[in-house]
């Protein structure tokens, strides 16, 4: 029987602006994949849905206030790194009080989303940009 895998549940959202760009972040040096564009979340805690994390992850890492109501999921991500699997809800949200600013991040980039292609991200964040094609265009 194969050893178990440890299966770690990380939520992401691709915040889209008012001209229909998608933020990114880039990972911060001294983080796992620094340099690395990637859509800002995180990994969900125990006892917390995964609303929650981006709500509490999105104000901690750009400062920004979301409401879970306007959190849609949209697509999902599931990825076998060296030595975990990664399960990786993506949402979409398109209203937020605040303005984002770079908290935790080296770099932020509002990009359009044919264009995401053009920035290195983890192996888990590629396939959700076409989903992010068909729906921005």
């Amino acid at each position: 029987m194969p050893a178990a895998v440890k299966l770690t549940l990380v939520v992401a959202c691709a915040l889209v602006d008012v001209d229909g760009r998608v933020l990114i972040a880039q990972r911060p040096e001294g983080k796992q994949l620094a340099g690395l564009w990637e859509f800002p979340g995180g990994k969900v805690e125990p006892g917390e849905r995964p609303e929650e994390t981006l709500i509490r992850e999105l104000h901690e890492e750009l400062g920004i206030a979301v409401k879970a109501d306007c959190l849609a999921p949209l697509t999902f991500a599931s990825h076998a790194y060296e030595s975990f699997h990664l399960l990786m809800p993506l949402y979409i949200c398109r209203r937020w009080e605040g303005i984002v600013a770079a908290r935790e991040h080296q770099a932020l980039k509002w990009v359009r989303a044919k264009a995401l292609r053009d920035y290195p991200m983890p192996p888990a964040d590629e396939p959700l940009i076409p989903v992010l094609v068909d729906l921005l265009g």
